[in-house]
């Protein structure tokens, strides 16, 4: 409930950042601006998640990582958008809806089988997933998805109020310092 609270008010104290974004991304690359995907939450279920689109229209509706050449379908301000985050902004939305929490491991894509075998392996999928994780503070893009689980199966077993403030508070860090964003 408290994660609902928080996203609500976040949500409107960003209001004007949304804003912003909504605008230049209709400029640059038109309607729609949310990017809607289907994402795997918690014990296996499926919901959509909301994202401001980065990337143009025809892009292939796969993980980024397999997409050759990645840059080729960000426009302009959607490299931006990545770097910075913004993207994930409307993440709030499936807090408030239930659907995520702020802390937790990143959602699979639908069609992401062998994360979605290590997580279930490993008791993962048991976690609501997270705007943010221990994996994303401990390398993002940069790892591989048998590390990805084994930090997100340590948060697992370690998870608490503190430590998710702690990993809050470094997301900040590296969002600052673009740490671990390849695209």
């Amino acid at each position: 409930m408290l994660n609902r609270i928080f996203a609500l008010l976040f949500l409107i104290i960003l209001s004007p950042i949304f804003l912003i974004v909504i605008i230049t991304i209709v400029i640059e690359d038109g309607f729609p601006f949310f990017f809607i995907q289907k994402r795997v939450g918690i014990n296996y279920t499926f919901f959509n998640i909301y994202k401001f689109r980065s990337m143009k229209k025809n892009t292939p509706n796969v993980a980024t990582h397999l997409l050759i050449n990645p840059d080729q379908y960000l426009f302009k301000i959607g490299k931006f958008i990545r770097k910075t985050s913004l993207d994930e902004l409307p993440n709030l939305i499936n807090i408030i809806k239930g659907e995520m929490v702020f802390v937790g491991p990143r959602p699979a894509l639908y069609n992401q089988y062998d994360l979605m075998e290590y997580r279930v392996a490993t008791g993962v999928y048991k976690l609501k997933p997270g705007v943010t994780g221990w994996a994303q503070i401990n390398g993002r893009d940069d790892i591989t998805i048998e590390k990805k689980v084994q930090l997100e199966e340590e948060y697992l077993f370690t998870k608490s109020l503190l430590f998710d403030f702690e990993i809050i508070f470094k997301t900040f860090k590296n969002v600052i310092f673009s740490k671990g964003v390849r695209h």
